[in-house]
């Protein structure tokens, strides 16, 4: 769940982050009414879950009211990369004597917590990552041993951040830390984090993106997700009970199993494909879960082919072919299909697709033969 920077600034306000005082608005009424609220001068900031917003002029700042009124005015409803603003964050405007970075993440292949800190703040961390990866601090944290003030200061330190700026970022990369793992986030990041004249560091930005596995942890999560922004595709898996994430391709993706979705979005890119989405089934593959998923695809304009990749364990072969069949007769599909069926009682289950086999169904026994085949049928040209 990827949190809207004032709700990134809330849920780090739990944890003792410093921020920016600031509020939300929906108006240019209600705008006006916070910066008064704030104090002047201030920065009424567009809320959407996508960078550039200062150079799509969703980022302004205000002198007065009058100032407030037209740039709140002009800002909510404007489209920032497909993205459109119907919420705005008013906050004081701040000083800033230096412009710093810091995040936590988790690094998969090293089965680490991930802590970087730049003294390079205030533009994206892959160009910075891109023209002088040494001004990133890399730390990789154990979870069981921690993250502690000493480690923190090291981190500091080893970026370069200005030595008036230290004491206070290791204040807040400890508080940051605890934001990420007791707040159950996958992410967590400040850019910038921001030294003011005075000696003071804080958070001027927030991205915080939260662990959906750890909602049942969090019923507070529920008042973020009113406000997410779901594309239509999204909006259906979610009411059907489906693990989906939309992408940008052509082959659409069906498989049970997180990982085994996560592997043939993989196997479709090094063919040469590009997957139109994750799609996570769970363990299973009846009629209805296959129709689901199938009438959630179905709704991607891009999407020119299927490739449904199921590995039978507890539920048998046969079981999931019948499925299939099933649920394609309820669902009226614009795109052809290639299965991989293996596992338990993969054979009968591909003796039962066979007899429904044509140009638009083709059963094939080999994930990569099937990443080729449903590329292929998207217009691709597999490798």
């Amino acid at each position: 769940m990827d949190l809207f920077e004032y709700q990134g600034k809330q849920y780090f306000a739990r944890f003792g982050i410093p921020t920016s005082p600031g509020g939300i608005a929906d108006n240019a009424d209600e705008a006006v009414d916070r910066a008064d609220q704030v104090g002047y001068p201030v920065v009424v900031k567009a809320q959407v879950q996508v960078g550039g917003r200062g150079k799509a002029g969703g980022i302004k700042i205000a002198a007065d009211a009058e100032e407030v009124r037209r740039h709140a005015s002009a800002i909510l409803g404007m489209d920032i990369r497909g993205h459109l603003v119907r919420r705005l964050w008013i906050e004081h405007a701040s000083d800033i004597a230096a412009e710093y970075y810091a995040s936590f993440t988790l690094d998969r292949a090293a089965k680490m917590h991930l802590g970087m800190v730049s003294a390079r703040g205030g533009v994206d961390i892959e160009q910075v990552a891109e023209e002088d990866p040494g001004a990133i601090a890399r730390l990789h944290i154990d979870p069981i041993d921690g993250f502690d003030e000493a480690a923190a200061a090291r981190l500091v330190t080893e970026a370069g951040l200005d030595p008036q700026a230290r004491e206070g970022a290791t204040e807040v990369l400890v508080k940051l830390y605890r934001c990420f793992v007791e707040g159950d986030a996958d992410l967590v990041e400040i850019n910038p984090l921001i030294l003011t004249p005075d000696g003071r560091v804080h958070a001027l930005d927030a991205k915080v993106v939260l662990d959906d596995s750890a909602a049942f942890r969090h019923p507070e999560w529920e008042e973020f997700r009113g406000l997410e922004e779901l594309d239509a595709r999204e909006r259906l898996a979610r009411e059907k009970g489906l693990q989906y994430v939309g992408l940008d391709g052509t082959v659409g993706i069906i498989a049970n199993g997180a990982g085994l979705a996560m592997s043939t979005c993989d196997v479709v890119q090094q063919v040469g494909g590009s997957p139109a989405n994750f799609l996570d089934i769970g363990g299973g593959a009846n009629a209805d879960q296959m129709a689901n998923a199938l009438e959630v695809i179905n709704t991607d304009e891009k999407v020119k082919a299927i490739f449904i990749n199921i590995f039978g364990g507890i539920t048998r072969g046969e079981e999931v072919a019948n499925g299939i069949v099933q649920a394609l007769s309820r669902v009226d599909l614009k795109a052809p299909i290639v299965i991989r069926l293996d596992g338990t009682n993969a054979e009968e289950g591909r003796r039962i697709l066979a007899a429904h086999e044509s140009d638009r169904l083709v059963s094939v026994p080999t994930m990569l033969e099937a990443a080729r085949k449903a590329t292929a049928m998207a217009g691709g040209t597999p490798r």
